[in-house]
C-alpha cells in the first residue's frame, strides 16, 4: 500500500447558519462565493459522535469563488432547531474563529467594504503578525473574517477578494498543537511567532490582552488535482496568555452555528489514517468504515470518502478525498479523479469549467 498521502488544501471552512438562503446571499455579495460545487438536502447519518448520537437531517453547500482558495461549506439543520453560541466568542477561544479570506490587494478591499451599507468592519486596516496589512469583518450571523495579502489567482474576475486562504484557530498551548498542524497538515514554516498585545487583534473581542501568536505555512507547494485552484494558505495559531479560552462548541452540535471545521482536500485516505494513528490523532469518523475502499459516500452530485480528526483542544479537522464532481450538471459532466496521478494538478481549462455552475442569488 502507497504510505504517502497528499494534501492539495484547504476545501473549505464549514458554516453553521440558522438560514440557509440567506447566509448563502450574503456570502455571494460579500465574498463572491457563488460556484455551486455541490448541494445537498439528506440525513448526515455518519457523524453520531458529534450530532447527540443520532442522524440528523441537514441542508447544505459547498460554493467557491472562481478566484481561487477554499470554499464555504454552508450548512443548517432541516429538522433540528440551530443552537447558537451561548457566549460572545473571545479571540482565541478554541476552534476555529476567524477565517482568513485572500485578497491581492487589501488596502483597496478595505476602501471597498468601508462603501458597503451592509458591511461591520472591526477596527481600520493595521499591519498582521507577517507585516502586511489585514483588516476584520463581522458577519450578521456573528462569524469573523480576517482578510489577508495573497496575490495569487486561479481565474482573474477582476475581484478584490478570493476564497479562503486559512484560519485562526484558538489554542491552549501551541507546541501541543503543532504535531497536528505542522507533521500532519504540512504546514511545516513558522512566518512570524510573537508574544505581546497586538494592534490588528485590538478590534476583536477580549482581543486586547496578551496573546502568543504563531502563524504557519507550507514550504513546498501544495499537490493534487485541486492544488492550483485552492492555492497557498497559512493557519494562525493563537493562545490566549492572561485568560483560559473556552471551547465554542462545547455543548453543541456539529453544524451549529458558527465555523463547524477546516477542511481539506487529500488523496491517499489510507495512508492518511495510518499517519494519525500513529501521531496519537486517530480518526473519529471514518466513511470507509462503511464505504470500503474503491467506492463512495454520496452527498448531492458530488462522491467521496471524508473523516475527521481532532486537535488537542478538539478542533475538528476534515479530511475529504473527491471521487467526482460535477463540472456541467445540465449535461451530466463530472470529473473522476480516482484513477488520475495524485500529485498532479487538474488542467487549468477542466477547473475553468467550474464557472458554468454560477449561482445567483435570487434563485436561491
Amino acid at each position: 500500500m502507497d504510505k504517502k498521502y497528499y494534501i492539495a488544501g484547504i476545501q473549505q471552512i464549514g458554516i453553521g447558519v440558522e438560514n440557509f438562503a440567506e447566509a448563502w446571499k450574503y456570502y455571494i455579495d460579500m465574498f463572491q462565493m457563488n460556484i455551486r460545487i455541490l448541494e445537498d438536502d439528506t440525513v448526515a447519518e455518519l457523524m453520531l459522535p458529534y450530532t447527540g448520537g443520532k442522524p440528523q437531517k441537514r441542508h447544505a453547500a459547498i460554493a467557491i469563488n472562481m478566484q481561487g482558495g477554499g470554499g464555504f461549506e454552508i450548512w443548517q439543520y432541516s429538522e433540528r432547531k440551530p443552537q447558537p453560541v451561548g457566549f460572545e466568542i473571545q479571540t482565541g477561544d478554541l476552534g476555529v474563529f476567524v477565517a482568513k479570506i485572500k485578497s491581492r490587494d487589501v488596502a483597496k478591499a478595505y476602501d471597498l467594504f468601508s462603501g458597503k451599507p451592509n458591511v461591520h468592519l472591526l477596527g481600520g486596516l493595521t499591519d498582521t503578525i507577517d507585516g502586511t496589512k489585514t483588516f476584520f469583518i463581522k458577519d450578521p450571523f456573528g462569524n469573523l473574517f480576517q482578510v489577508v495579502q495573497e496575490t495569487s489567482l486561479f481565474r482573474d474576475e477582476k475581484r478584490l477578494t478570493g476564497g479562503i486562504a486559512g484560519a485562526m484557530i484558538g489554542v491552549t498551548d501551541i507546541e501541543k498543537a503543532m504535531p497536528v498542524y505542522r507533521d500532519i497538515l504540512g504546514y511545516d514554516t513558522i512566518v512570524s511567532d510573537q508574544t505581546g498585545t497586538f494592534d490588528d487583534l485590538k478590534a476583536l473581542p477580549a482581543g486586547e490582552g496578551r496573546f502568543r501568536r504563531r502563524l504557519l505555512t507550507h514550504s513546498s507547494p501544495r499537490k493534487g488535482g485541486f492544488s492550483e485552484l485552492l492555492g497557498k494558505s497559512a493557519i494562525e495559531l493563537v493562545q490566549p496568555l492572561e485568560r483560559t479560552p473556552r471551547k465554542i462548541y462545547e455543548g453543541r452540535y456539529w453544524g451549529d452555528p458558527g465555523f463547524i471545521q477546516i477542511c481539506f482536500d487529500i488523496r491517499n485516505m489510507d495512508a492518511l489514517r495510518d499517519k494519525c494513528t500513529d501521531m496519537g490523532f486517530p480518526f473519529t469518523v471514518d466513511t470507509t468504515q462503511k464505504y470500503r475502499e474503491g467506492s463512495s459516500f454520496g452527498m448531492g452530485d458530488a462522491a467521496g470518502q471524508f473523516a475527521y480528526i481532532e486537535d488537542p483542544d478538539g478542533t475538528l479537522i476534515e479530511f475529504v478525498e473527491t471521487h467526482k464532481i460535477p463540472v456541467i450538471k445540465k449535461l451530466n459532466l463530472s470529473l473522476d479523479l480516482r484513477k488520475r496521478d495524485p500529485e498532479k494538478p487538474l488542467p487549468r481549462w477542466m477547473l475553468g469549467m467550474l464557472r458554468f455552475m454560477r449561482v445567483k442569488p435570487e434563485s436561491l
